[in-house]
């Protein structure tokens, strides 16, 4: 085992005498134990790690079939792609969203709410 030289500051110091006090170990054995759990934690290579996370669901089915009904669930009635998007996924879609896109389209065309009449006085 190498030995190091360490400068720290005087509060870190009682701090982890304090720590290896509590804990019945020496402050060496904490630093040992603190620079363990850093490596641990230390980023890895994320691209690595995530890679073929997915590989045995089978769930899913399609994984890109299963994405983009995904991202079809994320429409709402006033997406420019709304009409597209229900005609590919209509059974993600009911009634309430077609009356939702009814009263966007009207709100665009100036038709919701509805005029008021002039008031004749």
């Amino acid at each position: 085992m190498t030995r190091i030289l360490a400068d720290l500051p005087e509060d870190d110091v009682k701090w982890l005498d304090a720590q290896a006090a509590e804990l019945g170990k020496s402050r060496a054995q904490l630093l040992r134990e603190a620079v363990s759990a850093y490596r641990s934690e230390a980023p890895k290579d994320w691209l690595d790690i995530g890679f073929g996370a997915w590989k045995d669901r089978t769930d899913v089915g399609d994984s890109v079939d299963w994405q983009r009904r995904e991202r079809a669930s994320w429409t709402r009635p006033w997406d420019d792609d709304y009409e597209a998007v229900k005609a590919e996924f209509p059974d993600l879609f009911d009634e309430e969203d077609d009356r939702q896109r009814q009263i966007y389209i009207n709100m665009l065309a100036g038709q919701y709410p509805a005029p008021k009449k002039p008031s004749s006085q």
